[in-house]
């Protein structure tokens, strides 16, 4: 018979431990740099270049300042995992600097090497620091940052400017060529189809970039809403920025970002299809069924090529692009195996680009493919080390993705939505990777190196060694149940 006591079986109920305002400034400095890193244009635009230099050069200073002595005072189980550094990346970088001895354009491989080195640097800064849940939630912020300064920017130009303005508030003295604008003032020309918006970032290429990186953020940030049940506001909130997000991307119109986003929203579906196969054999017929598909889709694109690119509206030579590229594997065809010196992205006023490809009356600055500027800089060492690290990055981060948590004897535990963050993201980098050199430098490089870093450190998300980032979920039932309220602020 149960009897009364005065003794609690149970600790008594208390308010989670806040967080401490240290770590809170970090996250904060952290969305900083990430915004730094992908709107890194608007910075070069707003304060022009030295100044801009110096702002990033800053916030490197800044990060050693913050790391270097929160590794010294780790020890044993909390010291740094130096083995699972992502050493494939490591070499490219070295081996990039290392080309200056035989570069074609020594200064601009020591200047743009700075850069690689700054945002290899951060990339393993944020991996180390910050949890898995942190850094889509910086992700998040950041590109809100963009996507709402983006509008306002544009709604400035267009209602108050009423003119088009040039990088830097340079004056406008005659009819410049339209591509050199900053902000040419179209975002209320039309709702949906009319003269492309370019944003904060000056880039309609660019900004339809990170409007498919918004998205996919701001969808598994909605889906982590939905299941944890959050508040209505909370997801009304994530659901309007989905769909500024949507709608500026249509606004920049760029064709590459739309096959960018088409071809994350394939590999989700496979993805999701592979979360829901129990056996082995299951997951070996979506595997089977996919790659049909992919083949039947790769088919269809390269007989009705030009029909596609008609729907896309671009020309056959995609913008000029096949040029470009011609023009590219000529001088890499010099030094076809180490390349002719590291310089991503081409610095415009060094003589040996200055004027070499000329578009709209600008020195082109990069080879508009990842794969040739890699062979034109590092030749074929140079593509088979890119190769390297993609290969590892998504071999790495598909398996964080379809497979579930597990670092015991228990396989039930459920997935979370944010393992779907790194492979969608790589793989919109690849897609864009076909037609822009983005993926092998600035924010591509360091959101690649920041993905393949933290899925080697942390290969799951709900250890009970580390912080969590989601609460567990019943098999049963699907229900997220999340027992402690720090873990459910998290998200």
């Amino acid at each position: 018979m149960a009897q009364l006591s005065r003794f609690p079986v149970a600790p008594p109920h208390r308010a989670p431990e806040r967080e401490a305002t240290a770590h809170l400034a970090l996250r904060a400095y952290a969305t900083f740099v990430l915004f730094s890193a992908l709107a890194y244009s608007w910075w070069y635009n707003l304060l022009g270049p030295i100044a801009a230099v110096a702002l990033l050069s800053a916030t490197v200073v800044a990060t050693l300042a913050i790391w270097v002595p929160n590794l010294s005072r780790r020890r044993g189980a909390q010291a740094y995992a130096w083995r699972r550094l992502p050493w494939i990346a490591l070499v490219y970088v070295a081996f990039a600097i290392t080309s200056v001895i035989w570069s074609q354009w020594p200064a601009a491989t020591a200047m743009t090497w700075a850069v690689l080195a700054g945002v290899t640097l951060q990339a393993l800064f944020l991996a180390d620091m910050l949890t898995w849940g942190e850094i889509v939630r910086g992700l998040e912020v950041a590109l809100r940052w963009i996507i709402g300064g983006s509008l306002v920017f544009e709604a400035w130009v267009a209602l108050v400017v009423e003119h088009p303005i040039l990088p830097n508030f340079f004056p406008v003295s005659g009819e410049p060529d339209p591509h050199w604008y900053w902000v040419r003032g179209n975002l209320f020309d039309s709702f949906l189809v009319g003269d492309r918006v370019q944003g904060i970032v000056g880039n309609s290429n660019l900004l339809g970039m990170l409007c498919v990186l918004a998205l996919i953020v701001f969808g598994v940030r909605m889906r982590i809403a939905i299941v944890d049940r959050l508040s209505r506001e909370v997801v009304i909130s994530r659901a309007v920025w989905i769909l500024l997000a949507v709608w500026l991307l249509v606004r920049a119109g760029s064709a590459t970002s739309a096959v960018a986003g088409a071809v994350a929203g394939a590999v989700l579906l496979v993805a999701l299809a592979m979360r829901r196969q129990a056996t082995p054999g299951g997951r070996t017929r979506v595997y089977a069924v996919s790659t049909g598909l992919a083949l039947a889709l790769g088919a269809i694109c390269w007989l009705g090529y030009d029909r596609i690119l008609g729907l896309l509206g671009r020309d056959g030579d995609l913008t000029g692009r096949a040029d470009i590229w011609a023009t590219v594997i000529d001088r890499a065809l010099a030094h076809p195996v180490i390349g002719n010196g590291f310089s991503s992205p081409w610095v415009p006023w060094d003589p040996a680009f200055d004027g070499w490809i000329v578009d709209h009356h600008i020195s082109v600055f990069q080879a508009h493919s990842m794969w040739l500027d890699a062979f034109l800089q590092l030749g074929a060492l140079g593509v088979v080390l890119i190769a390297g690290v993609y290969g590892s990055a998504v071999w790495r981060t598909w398996f964080f993705a379809v497979d579930r948590p597990r670092w015991d004897a228990h396989d039930d535990r459920a997935y979370s939505p944010l393992t779907l963050v790194p492979i969608l993201v790589l793989w919109a980098l690849l897609a864009q990777g076909l037609t822009e050199s983005n993926p092998i430098m600035l924010w591509g490089w360091m959101l690649t190196v920041l993905f393949v870093s933290k899925v080697k450190v942390t290969p799951e998300l709900t250890h009970p060694d580390r912080d969590a980032e989601i609460g567990t979920r019943s098999p049963r039932r699907g229900i997220l149940r999340t027992a402690d309220p720090a873990v459910r602020a998290e998200s």
